[in-house]
């Protein structure tokens, strides 16, 4: 998220393109309204290596909210914009951020979140008016900024949110070298180079900026010269109306967005125009090879898949001549020191499913959780995994499950422990089991399996009950969309709770459909 030489050089070009409303900044003004937003923070005495959030949906703006605080020496959280107002204000106190950027369509979850937030000293809403000390306009409060880098300008970078098996988020703290801002992290030096990235790219950008892929791949755009175009939300005609529309040279997605554009009517398929795309990245949830099979077929060997988790702490990745050759792989290893592991910690033969395990690319720790680092490395230290398994099978890497039960839907990663530990407190629930199950377009759907307290009737107005208690506390990815019953929960003395027997029910179901 800096213009460096490109706020000069491409004075004029669009840096940032809203997709619907076409609205626009050029890279003299994203170069300009950072450097605005860096000098109001400084001034509210943010210095390097404070805390700051954003929480807002896609919008022109946000990308400068990032990179104020990448020039200036901070770090910026961005927060899942669909979060309830409790869910947020867990993140934004633990983060330490002392000032939010939000819109005025999320202000009011804001403000019911900032009654919990005492660190909170500012809100500044985009498009809105404010009312007072706290809660500022966000324009109004930069406009008598300097538009020049402040004095003790330096590299600042995010500090992202990852769910844990525990359903409580962990802030991704990575050190921050005191470097000027024009230099690069070395996992972005990376991906700079991997995803083919040059000036006057058009990259399309069809997820949610909070998320680190889409977020990291716009700072990267800018960072080289090119223009990012922002979709508000994704929709596949719109999707392809917009690679032929922009002549779209670059764009990450995940499948979930693939499946939706092949299900879209023949004739539109037909006449989409995307002969100017030159790499598609996907990631974020596996993709069934008969949709991406479909996929190279119609847009040619221009996929890129890569696995990775926003801790940095390995990377693999393949293009489609090595994806068509060796299928379901995610790759080969291109950062960190992989080693698959069996139950005992001691290395898998080859083929053979294990936890997936790195010597770390990439330095990090979970901010103020020191106990979830540790639980993230082995006991030497010398090792990491967010819990993953998968093989390798002449030196790619094939995955075979999840991190611990976590759920993929559409792209987005659930971890079912936050449901079921909310489920638990309801006074007709005994038990509580939450895990993924197949779902023909998102991959995988949330689904609860109860066991009722006696003398409760497990029935639908039951389930609708309870779906309806996970409404009110818990964002929307996060509710089950079905729940079943079961009279009893297969736990094991030790009070842990197996919920593979119930799990693999599902998916054997699904198996068998498919057999």
């Amino acid at each position: 998220m800096y213009a460096g030489k490109y706020a000069k050089e491409r004075a004029d070009q669009p840096a940032i393109i809203m997709a619907a409303s076409g609205e626009a900044l050029t890279y003299a003004e994203f170069d300009e309204r950072t450097n605005r937003l860096a000098h109001f923070l400084r001034q509210h005495g943010l210095g390097r290596l404070d805390h700051y959030a954003i929480f807002m949906e896609n919008h022109l703006h946000y990308a400068e909210a990032c990179g104020a605080g990448e020039r200036s020496g901070l770090y910026y959280t961005c927060i899942n914009s669909y979060l309830t107002a409790e869910e947020l204000s867990y993140i934004i106190n633990n983060s330490e951020s002392q000032v939010i950027i939000t819109s005025i369509a999320k202000q009011e979850i804001v403000r019911q979140a900032l009654a919990d937030c005492p660190n909170i000293t500012l809100c500044l809403i985009v498009d809105g008016s404010g009312d007072g000390d706290m809660f500022r306009n966000y324009d109004a409060a930069i406009e008598d900024m300097p538009t020049t880098p402040v004095a003790d300008e330096s590299l600042g970078t995010s500090m992202l949110y990852s769910s844990g098996t525990t359903g409580r988020p962990k802030g991704i703290l990575r050190p921050l070298p005191e470097v000027p801002p024009d230099e690069k992290l070395g996992v972005h030096d990376f991906l700079f180079d991997l995803w083919q990235y040059r000036e006057e790219m058009v990259y399309l950008s069809p997820a949610p900026l909070y998320h680190s892929a889409p977020i990291a791949a716009v700072g990267l755009t800018i960072r080289c010269g090119g223009t990012a175009v922002i979709m508000e939300r994704f929709d596949a005609e719109e999707y392809l109306d917009l690679v032929k529309r922009f002549r779209i040279t670059h764009s990450q997605l995940v499948p979930t967005m693939f499946s939706r554009m092949l299900k879209l009517p023949e004739e539109i398929r037909i006449a989409a125009d995307v002969s100017s795309l030159e790499i598609a990245v996907h990631a974020a949830a596996p993709c069934p090879p008969q949709v991406k099979e479909e996929m190279i077929n119609w847009w040619g060997p221009i996929l890129f898949e890569y696995y990775g988790a926003t801790e940095g702490l390995g990377f693999s990745a393949c293009d489609s001549k090595e994806w068509l050759a060796h299928p379901g792989t995610v790759g080969k290893i291109m950062l960190g020191d992989v080693h698959i592991l069996d139950d005992d910690g001691k290395p898998s033969k080859p083929g053979e499913p294990g936890e997936i395990w790195f010597k770390t690319a990439s330095e990090f720790s979970y901010f103020n959780d020191e106990e979830k680092t540790r639980e993230a490395f082995s006991t030497d230290g010398s090792m990491s995994t967010v819990g993953d398994v998968g093989y390798l099978d002449d030196g790619y890497l094939y995955l075979t499950d999840r991190a611990t039960f976590m759920i993929i839907s559409g792209g987005v990663n659930i971890y079912p422990q936050e449901a079921e530990n909310l489920l638990i407190t309801h006074p007709k629930v005994a038990d509580a089991a939450v895990f993924g199950v197949p779902h023909p377009d998102l991959g995988e759907e949330v689904k609860a399996v109860v066991q009722a307290m006696p003398a409760i009737a497990p029935n639908e107005e039951l389930a609708g009950e309870l779906m309806d208690f996970c409404a009110q506390h818990l964002s929307r990815q996060k509710c089950p969309r079905s729940i079943d019953f079961e009279e009893e929960l297969p736990r094991l003395p030790t009070g842990k709770l197996y919920k593979r027997h119930l799990r693999d029910r599902y998916w054997a179901d699904h198996k068998s459909k498919l057999l």
